[in-house]
């Protein structure tokens, strides 16, 4: 069994690559598509190669050097041949399988800006005064799953701001969000702001005649922004920024972000402290406002690490009048209710599916909200047609074949207890040469070898700048799930894990699906604790096929693998895996 840091991984295995052909510039480029990984499973061009190598050709002795790639971190090379689409790298794959497989479960990213890193999210959305709506929750879930992401990679991540509304409260418990409701500055912070204010030039006091209210009572003062950005050549703010009326509530939302900073850098010598804020586009140009007002007070050197991940807008198509973030959240409940009725019948009328109902619903718009780039515009259709339990783009079909995978292993387990199987034997002792399908291998080259590196690159925030926008792949681990979900379930309906018994848990299945008709199956009444239906089938169930063990035991393997991963991603987004659907 290999540890974490020997993995065999798909950035290590394209770098020896690389270096095995010498050239600076990256020639290789993984397949994924089946049909492709048929005949190959890395390909260096042939246009790649006309230019790194005379006529194309490629010697002999880096042909020879490539196939004999391998060693901790890179997947050993089977062959190397150039053909008329360049050349084409070919791995062992039974050796894959066990490297792969026998590691221990789950991901091993390394850390993100070294073990001191701090981040602070700010989501001024939850400063609404009003209902949250649609655009408000789009930041905030982005905020939320990307500090599980940075979180699982050693990062220290303080959100901003607390959380004070009721409703606010209400809804994000709702959706799954986990954020603090408490952490209130002093009043001695707000008044070393006042005392700044007063010393700062850029800023005038706001001189109020007698029988004059064209100002507020709670302004302290203007502030120059403009004067500001252009003295110290700032890049990318808005050119109309002008003149900041500054309040006190303003101070204490500034208060409260440089407490969340000083947390951020507690006890951590020589670390350093990004501070994200996580806008929508209609919040950005009071954002950049609140930005340059704290660099103005505060003139520190985490300042320079001040950035704004922009949310496109989030547009709404029926109803057209404004909805709230809690009747969106409602309106999906019920749609994936009487989905769910559709579907499964009386069964998720019960109580147990209550909570069911609620994960599907939050899978549902976490995979709305997150699955697209964030600086791209989202379409809401909230007819009750728009929402559906199986498909292939949706949080529930994720959900669903996640439930797949419990219920597969349940059987297994049922089965090794009445002794109709032996218990799975450990990884070094499984034949993975038995893996011979081509949807075995596009789950473990597609899914499991890059799987550390989709949630490390989900995670990884720009290195500092001079601009002030910044972008993030968070959208990779939705998109990644949706695929993985898509390919598995293809490989499922086709291949029977577990013999001729999981023909009895497919039979389970259509039944509670709904399918009223099966070739070759008969239905009879006989009892099943007194409520459902056993079938009679063609062949018998106590037959376990033990010739067939070795294949089933690799693919058990594989799939316990695939289960983990499945669980791992959806914890990012803080769904909790279901046992059943």
């Amino acid at each position: 069994m290999e540890t974490g840091a020997e993995r065999p991984g798909l950035a290590g295995t394209l770098r020896a690559l690389n270096a095995a052909l010498g050239r600076p510039a990256p020639l290789w480029v993984k397949e994924s598509s089946a049909r492709n990984l048929r005949h190959r499973d890395f390909l260096a061009p042939r246009a790649a190669l006309g230019a790194a190598y005379a006529g194309g050709r490629v010697p002999s002795d880096v042909i020879a050097a490539v196939s004999a790639l391998g060693g901790p971190g890179v997947l050993a090379v089977r062959g190397c041949q150039q053909t008329a689409a360049g050349l084409e790298v070919r791995l062992r794959r039974p050796e894959a399988f066990q490297r792969l497989l026998g590691a221990p479960p789950g991901p091993a990213p390394g850390p993100a800006c070294g073990p001191e890193a701090a981040v602070v999210l700010h989501c001024p959305a939850l400063r609404c005064r009003a209902a949250l709506t649609p655009r408000h929750l789009r930041p905030v879930l982005l905020a939320d799953h990307l500090a599980q992401l940075l979180r699982a990679r050693g990062v220290s991540v303080h959100l901003v701001p607390a959380v004070t509304d009721e409703r606010s409260r209400e809804v994000l418990r709702q959706l799954r969000v986990e954020w603090p409701s408490s952490s209130t500055p002093g009043p001695e912070a707000v008044s070393a702001l006042k005392q700044a204010l007063s010393r700062c030039p850029y800023a005038t006091h706001c001189e109020r005649e007698p029988g004059v209210t064209s100002l507020p009572e709670d302004i302290i003062c203007k502030v120059q922004l403009k004067s500001f950005v252009e003295q110290r050549g700032l890049e990318g703010y808005d050119p109309n920024l002008g003149v900041l009326l500054v309040t006190e509530e303003k101070l204490r939302t500034l208060a409260e972000l440089q407490q969340a900073v000083l947390q951020g850098m507690a006890g951590r010598q020589g670390s350093c402290c990004s501070v994200v804020h996580m806008v929508s586009c209609e919040e950005e140009f009071q954002q950049q406002q609140m930005d340059l007002l704290w660099r103005i007070l505060d003139p520190g050197t985490h300042m320079d690490l001040q950035k704004h991940l922009v949310c496109g807008p989030v547009k709404v198509t029926k109803p057209s009048s404004p909805i709230s973030a809690d009747q969106y959240f409602q309106l999906r409940k019920r749609q994936m209710h009487d989905a769910s009725v559709m579907k499964y019948g009386e069964l998720a009328q019960d109580e147990a599916w209550t909570e069911v109902i609620n994960i599907l619903t939050v899978a549902a718009i976490r995979f709305e909200m997150l699955s697209t780039a964030h600086r791209s515009k989202i379409t809401l259709d909230l007819e009750d047609s728009s929402i559906s339990t199986k498909g292939t783009k949706s949080g529930a079909f994720v959900m669903y074949n996640c439930a797949r995978l419990a219920t597969l292993f349940d059987t297994y387990q049922r089965a090794v207890e009445q002794g109709t199987y032996p218990p799975l034997p450990p990884a070094s002792e499984l034949n993975f040469s038995s893996l011979r399908e081509e949807g075995e291998w596009l789950l473990l080259f597609n899914y499991l070898l890059p799987f550390p590196e989709v949630l490390q690159q989900a995670a990884q925030l720009p290195s500092p700048s001079k601009g002030l926008r910044i972008t993030a792949n968070t959208e990779a681990v939705c998109k990644f799930l949706i695929q993985l979900s898509m390919d598995f379930s293809s490989y499922y309906n086709r291949v029977h894990i577990l013999g001729v018994s999981q023909m009895s848990e497919a039979v389970y299945w259509g039944l509670f699906l709904g399918a009223s008709k099966m070739p070759g199956l008969q239905q009879q009444d006989m009892r099943r604790g007194g409520s459902s239906q056993e079938i009679e089938l063609p062949f018998s169930l106590q037959e376990p096929f033990p010739h067939l063990f070795d294949q089933m035991f690799a693919r058990l393997q594989l799939l316990a693998a695939v289960r983990n991963m499945f669980h791992s991603a959806l914890a990012t987004l803080h769904l909790p895996p279901l046992n059943q659907i």
